[in-house]
């Protein structure tokens, strides 16, 4: 097709679609067979409902009609807050089509590019989060989230795509890279800090995760071998609330181009660059989940970060004789982190996930998981 500016927004509709359709496959199937008590109830509701419309009299739908006529459809759906978000996404579908006057040929354009951006997932390999990164989804419901906590924490970033659950186990002191320093051809550097609640108390044995790229801007998820980790690892506090490792000075880095994200991504001319930074996924018992990153300030892209995860108040810059560092001969970097009380619907923080966790398998037939995941 054609190659335009309505390229740009032909790739957002089908991101709200799926998530729309998929939010409907989980909730509204459960919920509605929970209310009626399985499928012959359901069928005989529907035969109902079409009865009852051709005896209130059909009537041809207009550019602004099929969006009540789908309201109405959906008006009974048994679970609120589905009923809403549904609602919702029908409303601001139909607006954005009218808005650009979408044709057919950019619809299935869209189509094809969501078809497309699911097929790129796989269990190393996560298109759909790198795709809500980029078009600034994830860092709102990020925003959103930030606002619904009852008591003021450390500000939170973004999970990603690279996350991985059951990283290795680490003594406070050691680094994260299984050829630390020199050895790896990177810069080493310590970091350290206390984690305390918002009246300045120190959590004892909070869960201190951390992950980032290697020195060459990649995580151990694009390795050759992606099922081996590297680059991360979790800590607990101590009885001070302290943590401290070593790692080497991550590279910032271009998101994975080699697929549909990415060709989105050159067609609205776009870097792609994330400045280097490594993340942080702290928590404990009675504390909202915190999922952050501090970012280096010295990378040429921290004021234009591809995803927007960088906030003012998480820039840090490693420094030599940095008071209290564990790591004297090292440049070091301190952060404290503050967690928040857990509230009623604090269920997770993670606008992200391991990849594993959301693919059965997206790879073509005969294609590994070394090849699968070369890209990701």
């Amino acid at each position: 097709m054609r190659r335009g500016s309505t390229d740009d927004l032909v790739f957002t509709i089908p991101y709200l679609i799926h998530c729309c359709s998929t939010f409907t496959e989980l909730a509204a199937g459960r919920a509605v067979e929970a209310e009626t008590g399985g499928v012959g109830l359901l069928r005989n509701t529907v035969v109902q409902s079409n009865q009852e419309h051709r005896e209130a009299g059909m009537q041809d739908l207009t550019e602004t009609g099929i969006t009540a006529a789908v309201l109405q459809q959906m008006a009974d759906t048994p679970d609120p807050r589905l009923r809403e978000i549904m609602a919702a996404a029908v409303k601001h579908l139909h607006a954005f089509a009218r808005e650009v006057s979408l044709t057919p040929e950019e619809w299935l354009y869209g189509i094809k590019f969501m078809t497309e951006v699911g097929q790129a997932c796989t269990p190393f390999r996560q298109e759909f989060i790198l795709l809500s990164d980029t078009l600034g989804l994830s860092r709102m419901v990020n925003i959103l989230h930030d606002g619904r906590a009852e008591t003021v924490g450390t500000e939170t970033s973004l999970l990603g795509p690279f996350y991985r659950n059951d990283s290795p186990r680490l003594r406070l002191g050691d680094s994260i890279a299984k050829e630390p320093g020199a050895a790896s051809g990177g810069r080493e550097i310590g970091l350290f800090g206390t984690v305390r609640d918002e009246a300045g108390v120190p959590v004892v044995d909070a869960t201190v995760e951390v992950w980032q790229t290697d020195p060459d801007g990649a995580y151990d998820l694009q390795a050759a071998d992606p099922t081996a980790m590297d680059w991360r690892a979790q800590f607990r506090t101590d009885e001070a609330g302290r943590y401290w490792f070593r790692a080497t000075l991550p590279l910032g880095y271009t998101i994975p181009l080699d697929g549909p994200v990415g060709r989105m991504i050159g067609a609205q001319r776009r870097h792609g660059c994330r400045p280097a930074h490594t993340h942080f996924l702290i928590g404990a018992p009675g504390y909202r989940e915190l999922v952050t990153a501090i970012y280096y300030g010295q990378d040429p892209y921290i004021d234009s970060d591809t995803v927007f995860g960088v906030s003012q108040s998480l820039i840090v810059e490693p420094r030599p004789d940095v008071p209290g560092s564990p790591f004297p001969a090292l440049h070091s970097v301190r952060f404290d982190f503050t967690l928040a009380r857990a509230a009623k619907g604090d269920e997770t923080s993670r606008v992200g996930a391991d990849p594993s966790t959301l693919a059965g398998s997206g790879q073509p037939a005969g294609v590994g998981a070394r090849e699968a995941a070369r890209g990701a």
